[in-house]
């Protein structure tokens, strides 16, 4: 079959965006579905196999001519459909987005999961030692950073302040309209673990407990005295659902953050184990009722304290 849409051949690795990932499964879908191979969609509008691979993985785009003689040719005829194909290949975000004010603190690693997380309509997080990023308080991650004091003689050093901004800017997504729902399992060690004193744990712990008063916030406790069968709290990772705009179905990813590394799974296999165990641990931990029951106890515990003010 002839070329319908003849572009240039270049495959350049592009940043992973949430809108590149989900048109990048909506194209395999569609290959699935009509049995079509990389090789030969490529051949439909005259780029290589390796381009076609590039745009499923999320690392690459087509053209809007191509996009649309290629979705042609593979059957697709409803207007709607191919609009939001099109709308998805349309980066959201402008050149220089990431390396400007706050932003800079999202290192290249995180901008996907900060751009999943603006989509996402389920989110799971499970953790041992720190407190989520996106329930974080102000002056808890204000205490995390200030250690990581910047270089004063570099002018674009990413500071402390840029944390902070960088950082409650991904919360937001947790109380606007349409917000998804947000559900942790935090073992006991993030509640004592002080970082900052007593004063900034006791904002922490209590900021915890208005948000878990929130109808799509759910934060479960994994005290010392519960043990996790299978184990499952040593690994620090979230869950993602993002709701597909058309044939895929919905993307499950689980994305797992270790020292300077993380990453992004979504073979179904490997996200279904993760499913299990988070799953294993919601039967584990305290309820919703008696975590925070439980924070509460600390909370008065913490104001006890004579370093805190009265």
């Amino acid at each position: 079959m002839a070329a319908a849409a003849q572009q240039p051949d270049t495959v350049g690795s592009m940043a992973r965006t949430a809108r590149k990932v989900l048109l990048g499964r909506e194209i395999d879908a569609l290959l699935r579905r009509s049995r079509t191979t990389q090789a030969d969609a490529g051949k439909m509008i005259g780029v290589s196999q390796s381009r076609i691979a590039a745009v499923i993985s999320g690392t690459g785009n087509l053209s809007a001519q191509a996009l649309t003689a290629l979705v042609g040719q593979l059957g697709v005829t409803d207007h709607d459909y191919i609009a939001i194909l099109l709308d998805l290949r349309e980066d959201s975000h402008r050149r220089g987005f990431w390396n400007s004010g706050y932003r800079r603190a999202y290192i290249e690693e995180l901008r996907l999961l900060v751009d999943l997380e603006a989509v996402a309509d389920r989110l799971r997080e499970t953790a041992a030692e720190i407190v989520p990023g996106l329930l974080q308080h102000e002056s808890y991650i204000r205490a995390l950073h200030e250690p990581l004091q910047p270089d004063p003689d570099d002018p674009d050093a990413v500071t402390v302040e840029d944390y902070v901004r960088a950082r409650t800017a991904r919360q937001r997504i947790l109380l606007e309209r349409g917000a998804p729902e947000f559900h942790a399992i935090l073992s006991e060690s993030c509640l004592r673990r002080t970082y900052g004193g007593d004063a900034v744990m006791l904002a922490q712990i209590t900021h915890l407990l208005e948000l878990s008063a929130r109808p799509n916030i759910q934060i479960q406790v994994m005290p010392f005295t519960h043990q996790a069968p299978g184990a499952g709290m040593e690994d620090r990772y979230i869950l993602v659902r993002v709701p597909s705009p058309g044939a895929a179905g919905d993307l499950e990813m689980a994305v797992v953050e270790a020292q300077g590394e993380i990453r992004y799974i979504d073979d179904k296999p490997a996200v279904g184990i993760r499913d299990k165990i988070f799953n294993r641990l919601t039967m584990t931990a305290l309820s919703p009722h008696d975590s925070r029951q439980f924070m509460e106890h600390l909370v008065r515990g913490l104001r006890s304290r004579p370093t805190i003010q009265r």
